[in-house]
This record gives structure tokens, C-alpha cells and sequence, in this order.
């Protein structure tokens, strides 16, 4: 069916749908049924069966199922069985990690998938998008993407970006009204909004003509909020230092191969000796558990009012060196509370906070009783009619539906007694400009009797210019320049006062005009009156701001807010010092790209910007060398917020445009919450770095004692299936612990990182170059003592080994405890402080034990029981990396105290 081709009436009667009330939920909810949900099918997912298959395909693998079945065919069954048991659990457990890691970004998705604004029973909602159905009367603002095909049934200077559909870079302007005739193109059907699709300028309601696959753009299967899974740098360059150490250990295991056959070793032992080692000793899981440490990471950050929606962004946020944030609602707390008005020649004061018109206007200090045709009344009566805001009374108190200004509005009104559907009934809009960000105003035409007004609200300077005349008690009057300086000294005065000041203004005209024209409506006004609002500073933000100073993170307010609300609300944040750090859009476009970098040095506050001046300030600061994070909500904040190395979008103010092109939404909309985020990052970055760390210098470990022990021309201290078993207790468990490892002291303390910094820094390479070397003579040593007490053949051998794997299985488990921190002891940061690790570690220690003692699987691991003094000697020996690692960072952690002393 060709919706386009069907005028109003015709596609209410098909859809069965009411303009006034919508659908009702009885309704909606059986048309649900019907049609299904209003979303895209999910691409195809690798079955069960693939994914298994593909954890047998690794080469390592291979050559371990290889030398297995080479092992039965000489007879060793017991071995053979073991190695396939042993690489089965590996697969199960990779799995695992890969389930976990899906389902967490599934649920992140979920949690940031766009709302729709619909009519239901009459009733304005939000709903989500996937319960569209068709006959829904969905309602349309300036940034909402389109959720569904709609058939336009009103529009008001609608204007809507159709490029995902057609590829046209220009906006369409939309025509409810029209009737199209015949086969029209796609681009051309004005009256039609279609799925993905966004609203670009003005407002408008459609009804819902096909959902999901039956979209445009559900035929071509796109869509805009589809997750798009990609390897981030951090995984990449794991990935190399996986392949890399893979090349080095295959290259000691060859190596292995060859001792072990020039000194007469059996063939298969010796094969599977090299085998085992080379599988325990390259680190293939680092990839799959930095996925499922990131992913878990994702998911604390949304229980702190952060979705993160790439794996990447928790990475980059981590190094991110400068936050650019909004000021309204993310400083502040987007609760704006009118304070002062200004009329012909009258400064009013305002009582009363938030959205309960509940308060007084005074004037000297007395309530003001009589209103009527008094400037003050006029004033109140443009505040609420331009003015798209509504106020509702709920039992938990006033709720404000719209934009925080004009709900403050709304709420000065009715502190008059002047309610907002009383004068809509009496003065009904009839046409309207719509407010845009380059002219900084909006104009609403109403019918006034027989006559006609057009009443505008805005930015003073801008509504002042296009003002001539004045309204006083006296009369209108014209606008002089003493009366312009007047204004300009009131507003200037609202604004040191980090009020917010919106000006108003009227016009009489002959008639509503059918397509009103800004030239005309907006030139020669009465100008009416100010109104100062202030939005307070969020209490938690000054916090905030000086971690964010101590991390070394620079702060940057960006406001549309005159320069003199930006500084004092920035002042009091200690976002800046003084008005000479700040700057404004008009005083930006007058500077080079160099002088703009230069600018940049020293300025914390920019004022009147404009979406452009944003995306220079972004460009700028990225050319400096900054990671940096930039704060939106708008549509016009999107090329800002795309071009930041981090996008940050509001998740209660933002639109869908800007939460669809953000890598993080703010759930709060708080500045607080990005510091928050960024501390995770930090932690996160941290955490890989420990389990590197000790995956590292337990594998290098492993492959040094089976390495010497040849070269010397010992019998191999640990049999294939025993490093098997030593790889499959301490790769997994501990290591995914040490990823949710709490953050160290210091987290916040450090400067950020340099993303170009390399996994294994000096300090890394040098831990682990040590702890290598501690874990190797720890094993060897009480290996070389079981040797010369036991003997080196029969039991005696078996001693000496069952020595070296708990020796070097302990040893490892203590390791861990000892990665948790680069500079801080044990004592610090408390032994018992990670319970994920406390229990992964006594998991893995009861697992070794399993295999010592209980009889069948002693035999079939070829160990033997041990008494008190061999595990006294166990013990010591699986210490010394430990207290080598603690004595290091007591050298290091007095620099660190040095470091704490200095901080402010």
C-alpha cells in the first residue's frame, strides 16, 4: 500500500487510529501480537557447534590432539585420555568466557536503544521503540530519530535527514498536507518520515504505517543503532605480544625437541614434553579474557550511570587527558528556578526552587497582588505561550515534560496564578518558528480576539536587535538608546550573578501568516522583558573537578551561556580562576588554527558557542596531542561529539542523534559520572596489565625450568599432562580475577597514559624478568633437593616431580597475589581485599591437591604423597617470588608516598 497516496482520513480509516487519544493499550498490545516487534532481525550468530569447532582449530590445539593420539598409538592411553580431557575443559571454559562477554554487550544494547514519544489512551508516553505498532501516533521533535515508517499528519516547519535512506545530504522539508498523486520516488514523498531517519528542524506527528522488517529501511536490513563488534588497538597489540612470545616459545621448544633427541630421550615424552610446554607457555587466552575483564567492566560502568556501548571506549577513556563538558545539567543540575524579572524599568525578586509553582513575586521586597494589563502580565503570558514545556502535578510532586528553561518558565506563571492551559485555550497557537541554535530565538503566532500577535522569546542581545519599540505601564514606546543600555546593564547584571536571562518580545500583525518568514515576523518587536534563571552547581561535580585536576585531566567548560553565567558558575567549580581564561564563539572565529592551539593553553570557559566553534575546539585540542572526551545533547552537538576521541552523550536531556553517535551515555547526565568512567578505564587498563604481568612470568617460568633441567641433562621435572593441569589452574582462574582487582590509591593520582605506551613497560618487563627468574629457581630448587634425597628414577623421580608441580603450581597462586599491584604491598592493600581472587586461587590449590591425594588421579598424573618436610620445603620455595616481589615494591612504594605528600 502507497501510504503517500492517501489524504488524512483515508489512512486514520485503515489504520483504525485516533488523532486525540491514539491507540489504546488493549489495542496496542493485540496489533503487537499481529505484526511483532519493531525491530531489525539480529545477523546471523555462530552456532553452538561453529564456536566449539573453532576452539579445536588453534594450530597449538591441534598439535596437542596430534601428539595425543600419537601417544595412544605407542600404548599410552592413560596419557592420551588425559590431554583430551584436559583440552576439552579449556574449550568449555573459553566458551564460558565468550557466553559471558556476548551477554554483556547484549544487555549494554539493550540498555541504550532510543525511546519513541507516542500518544496511548490518550496520553503522551515514552515507549520503547521495538513496542511500535502500526496505527501508533508517534509525536516528533527536533533530534528524534524516526522509529518506525510514518504517515505525516502534522507538521510545523519539519525538516527531516533522509541521507541514510536516499544518500541526499540536504534535510527534506516535510508537508503533512500534501497528497501525492501517483508513483512517487522515495525522497520525494513529503509526507512521509521514515525508520532512521532524523528530524533535523521543527516538530511533527506521524502515524505508525509499517514497523520493523516491513521499513524502508528494514527492506535493505540497516540500521542505525545495530552494534558493530570490533577488535580494539588494546586487544590488537595483545594479540601481537601473544603471536610474538608464541614465535620465541615454539622457537625454546624446538629447541627442547632437539636437546631432548641428541641426549637419547624417549620420542613421544620427549615430543610431548615440547608440545605440552609450548601450549602452557604461549598465553592464547589473553585475547578472550581481556574481551570478557572489558565487558565486565561495561557493565559496572552502567550500574554507575555509564553505558558504554564499544569495548573500545573503555579503553580510550582510560587515557582520555582533557574532559570538554556542557554546563547545563551536567554541571549543574538541570533544575532551572526563575529568580528575577525585569520590566519597564522594574527588577522583580522570585522565591521558591525547582518546579512547584509554588513562591512569590516581590517587588521591593512586597508581594506584588495586581497584575492585570501590567507589563509583568504580558511578559508572563509570551513566557508561557512561546514556550513547548508542560507541567504536571504527580503525588510525588511537579514533573516538567520539555526543556528545563521553559519549564522554570511555566513555573514563574504559575506563581501568578497565570496556568499554562488556561491561556493555550484562550489564545490557541496557530503557526511558529521554531527556536534554532544561529538566531537563537522562537516565535509562536496566536489568535488574540480579532487580532493577531506573534510572541517571541530568546537570547537578549539577539532579541534586542531585532527590537524598536518598548512596553511600559504608560504604553509602548520607543526603544532608545538609553533604554537599550538600561537593558544590556540589567542583563549584564542577571548574568554576574550566574543567572540564565532569556528576553521577550510581541509583535501585532494583520493575520497568521501560512508560511511565516523570520525576516518578517522577527523585525521591529516590542520589547517586553527579562527573565533570570539560575541552574545550580551539582554538589558532587566540585569533587569531581579536583580529581579530574589531580589525575591530570584538564577540565573545559562549552556553553551556549553568556560569558558571564560560564565564568561564575566555573569559578565556583574551580573550572577557571578568572574571567581571562575564558573566551567566547565570536572572539574563536576571529582566530587562526594556531592562535585557536595557543588559545587553547590557557583557556577554560567557552561562552556563546556555536555546534561549529565545538568541533574546532575538538579538532584543536586532538592536533595538541590530547585524548580528549567531548559532552553533547543535541543534534548539533553530533559533529562534536563523533569528532571527540571520546563521545559522550545525556541520557535524560540527550537526543537520539546524539546517543546513537556517542560511545558512552550518561544515564545521570552528570559531569561526576565521567570521572567515574574514566577512573574505571583506568582501572581496567590497570587490571590488564597485572594479569599480563603474571600470565607472562608464569609462562616464561614454565618454559626456563623445563629448558635448564634438559640443558642439564636432568629428567624433565614435569611431565606433559602435569603442565597441562598447572595451565589449566593458574591461566584461567586467577587471571580473570586480577581483572576485577579494585582500583589502587593512586588511580586518580597518575598522569594520564600514553596510548602508544606498550603492554609491557620497563617496569612490567622488569617484574617480570625477575619474578621469571624466582619462579624457576624456586621449582628447580626443590626439584634438584627431591632429586638428591629421592633419586632420580622410580618413586624417587616421581618425588622429586610431584615437588616441582606443587612447588611451581604454588608458587604461581602466590604470584598472583603479588600481581594485584606494581607499587603497592600486600599489607597496603589488604591480603583478603579481592574475594574473586581469595576464591580462585582456593579453587586452584584444592584442584592440585585433588590430583596428590586422591589415589586414582595421583596414579594417573604420576604423583605421589609427600610429607611435612617436603611440603616445608614446597612452601619456602613457592615464597621466594612472592617476597621478592613485595621487597620490590617497598623500594617503589616510597616514591609513591613522595608522590602522595606532594599532591594538593
Amino acid at each position: 500500500m502507497q501510504w503517500y497516496n492517501l489524504d488524512e482520513k483515508e489512512v486514520l480509516e485503515k489504520l483504525e487510529s485516533n488523532l486525540d487519544q491514539g491507540l489504546s493499550q488493549t489495542e496496542s498490545q493485540s496489533r503487537l501480537e499481529k505484526y511483532g516487534r519493531n525491530e531489525l532481525k539480529e545477523g546471523k550468530k555462530k552456532s553452538f557447534g561453529q564456536k566449539l569447532a573453532e576452539q579445536f582449530l588453534d594450530p597449538m590445539i591441534i598439535i596437542l590432539i596430534i601428539a595425543s593420539i600419537l601417544s595412544a598409538i605407542m600404548g599410552e592411553w592413560v596419557d592420551s585420555i588425559i590431554i583430551i580431557a584436559i583440552v576439552i575443559v579449556n574449550a568449555v571454559l573459553s566458551l564460558s568466557q565468550e557466553g559471558k562477554a556476548e551477554q554483556a554487550i547484549e544487555a549494554l544494547q539493550k540498555l541504550s536503544s532510543p525511546k519513541a514519544k507516542v500518544l496511548r489512551d490518550g496520553k503522551k508516553i515514552d515507549l520503547e521503540s521495538p513496542l511500535l505498532v502500526p496505527g501508533d501516533l508517534v509525536l516528533l521533535e527536533t533530534g528524534d530519530i524516526i522509529p518506525a515508517d510514518l504517515r505525516l499528519v502534522e507538521s510545523v516547519n519539519l525538516k527531516i535527514d533522509e541521507s541514510s535512506l536516499t544518500g541526499e545530504s540536504v534535510a527534506v522539508e516535510k508537508h503533512a498536507q500534501d497528497k501525492l498523486d501517483g508513483e512517487v520516488s522515495l525522497g520525494d514523498r513529503t509526507n512521509m518520515a521514515y525508520s532512521s531517519s532524523i528530524v533535523t528542524y521543527g516538530r511533527g506527528k506521524g502515524l505508525v504505517v509499517a514497523t520493523g522488517e516491513d521499513t524502508e529501511i528494514g527492506k535493505i536490513a540497516t540500521s542505525l543503532s545495530q552494534y558493530q563488534e570490533e577488535q580494539t588497538p588494546l586487544q590488537r597489540k595483545l594479540a601481537g605480544l601473544s603471536k610474538t612470545l608464541g614465535i620465541l616459545v615454539v622457537g625454546v621448544c624446538v629447541l627442547v625437541f632437539i636437546v631432548g633427541i641428541l641426549y637419547k630421550l624417549e620420542l613421544i615424552e620427549n615430543l610431548l614434553t615440547s608440545v605440552s610446554l609450548a601450549v602452557a607457555a604461549i598465553p592464547e587466552g589473553l585475547p578472550a579474557i581481556v574481551t570478557i575483564v572489558l565487558s565486565l567492566g561495561m557493565g559496572r560502568m552502567a550500574k554507575k550511570n555509564a553505558i558504554v556501548k564499544k569495548l573500545l571506549a573503555v579503553e580510550t577513556l582510560g587515557t582520555t587527558t582533557v574532559i570538554c563538558s556542557d554546563k547545563t545539567g551536567t554541571l549543574t543540575q538541570n533544575e532551572m528556578t526563575v529568580k528575577k524579572a525585569y520590566t519597564a524599568g522594574e527588577i522583580f525578586d522570585v522565591t521558591g526552587t525547582g518546579y512547584d509553582p509554588k513562591g512569590q513575586i516581590l517587588l521591593d521586597q512586597e508581594e506584588v497582588q495586581d497584575l492585570e494589563e501590567s507589563p509583568l502580565e504580558r511578559l508572563l503570558h509570551v513566557a508561557v505561550l512561546a514556550n513547548d514545556a508542560s507541567l504536571e502535578e504527580h503525588p510525588e510532586g511537579f514533573k516538567m515534560l520539555g526543556d528545563p528553561t521553559e519549564g522554570s518558565l511555566l513555573s514563574f506563571a504559575g506563581k501568578a496564578d497565570i496556568r499554562q492551559e488556561d491561556l493555550e485555550a484562550s489564545y490557541p497557537r496557530k503557526a511558529e518558528i521554531p527556536f534554532d541554535s544561529s538566531r537563537k530565538m522562537m516565535t509562536t503566532f496566536h489568535q488574540v480576539g480579532d487580532q493577531a500577535y506573534s510572541y517571541t522569546k530568546g537570547a537578549p542581545d539577539m532579541v534586542l536587535e531585532r527590537c524598536s519599540q518598548v512596553l511600559t505601564r504608560d504604553g509602548i514606546i520607543d526603544l532608545t538608546d538609553q533604554l537599550r543600555e538600561e537593558i544590556l546593564a540589567v542583563n549584564s547584571s542577571f548574568a554576574q550573578e550566574a543567572l540564565r536571562v532569556l528576553s521577550f518580545a510581541f509583535k501585532k500583525t494583520e493575520s497568521i501568516p501560512d508560511q511565516p518568514k523570520i525576516e518578517e515576523t522577527e523585525k521591529d518587536m516590542v520589547f517586553v522583558g527579562l527573565v533570570g534563571m539560575i541552574d545550580p552547581a551539582r554538589e558532587e561535580v566540585k569533587d569531581a573537578i579536583h580529581q579530574c585536576k589531580t589525575a591530570g585531566i584538564i577540565p573545559i567548560m562549552i556553553t551556549g551561556d553568556y560569558l558571564e553565567t560560564a565564568v561564575a558558575i566555573a569559578k565556583e567549580l574551580k573550572i577557571a580562576d578568572s574571567a581571562d581564561q575564558a573566551m567566547t564563539g565570536r572572539e574563536m572565529d576571529q582566530l587562526s588554527t594556531e592562535e585557536l592551539k595557543k588559545a587553547l593553553e590557557s583557556k577554560r570557559v567557552f561562552a556563546r558557542v556555536s555546534p561549529e566553534n565545538k568541533v574546532q575546539i575538538v579538532k584543536a585540542l586532538k592536533e595538541l596531542g590530547h585524548i580528549t572526551a567531548m559532552t553533547g545533547d543535541g543534534v548539533n552537538d553530533a559533529p562534536a561529539i563523533k569528532s571527540a576521541d571520546i563521545g559522550i552523550a545525556m541520557g535524560i536531556t540527550g537526543t537520539d542523534v546524539a546517543k546513537s553517535t556517542a560511545e558512552v551515555i550518561l544515564t545521570d547526565d552528570n559531569f561526576a559520572t565521567i570521572v567515574h568512567a574514566v577512573e574505571e578505564g583506568r582501572i581496567i587498563y590497570a587490571n590488564i596489565k597485572k594479569f599480563v604481568s603474571f600470565l607472562l612470568s608464569c609462562n616464561i617460568g614454565e618454559v626456563l625450568v623445563i629448558l635448564i633441567a634438559i640443558l642439564l641433562n636432568m629428567p624433565v621435572p614435569l611431565l606433559p599432562i602435569q603442565l597441562l593441569w598447572l595451565n589449566l589452574l593458574t591461566d584461567s582462574f586467577p587471571a580473570l580475577a586480577l581483572g576485577m582487582e579494585k582500583g589502587e590509591d593512586d588511580t586518580m593520582y597518575e598522569k594520564p597514559r600514553d596510548p602508544k605506551e606498550p603492554i609491557l613497560d620497563k617496569e612490567i618487563s622488569i617484574t617480570v624478568a625477575i619474578q621469571s627468574i624466582a619462579i624457576t629457581i624456586a621449582t628447580l630448587g626443590a626439584y634438584v633437593i627431591g632429586l638428591n634425597r629421592y633419586g632420580d628414577s622410580g618413586i624417587g623421580l616421581d618425588t622429586a616431580r610431584t615437588m616441582a608441580f606443587s612447588t611451581l603450581i604454588l608458587a604461581e597462586l602466590l604470584r598472583s597475589y603479588s600481581s594485584r599491584s606494581i607499587n603497592f604491598t600486600l599489607f597496603h592493600i589488604g591480603v583478603f581485599s579481592n574475594p574473586s581472587l581469595v576464591k580462585a586461587t582456593a579453587f586452584s590449590f584444592f584442584l592440585m591437591v585433588i590430583v596428590m591425594y586422591v589415589p586414582f588421579l595421583e596414579e594417573l598424573f604420576h604423583l605421589v604423597d609427600i610429607g611435612l618436610h617436603d611440603w616445608i620445603i614446597v612452601l619456602i620455595a613457592a615464597f621466594i617470588p612472592l617476597v621478592l616481589g613485595e621487597v620490590q615494591k617497598v623500594i617503589r612504594f616510597r616514591k609513591i608516598q613522595e608522590k602522595f605528600e606532594n599532591v594538593d
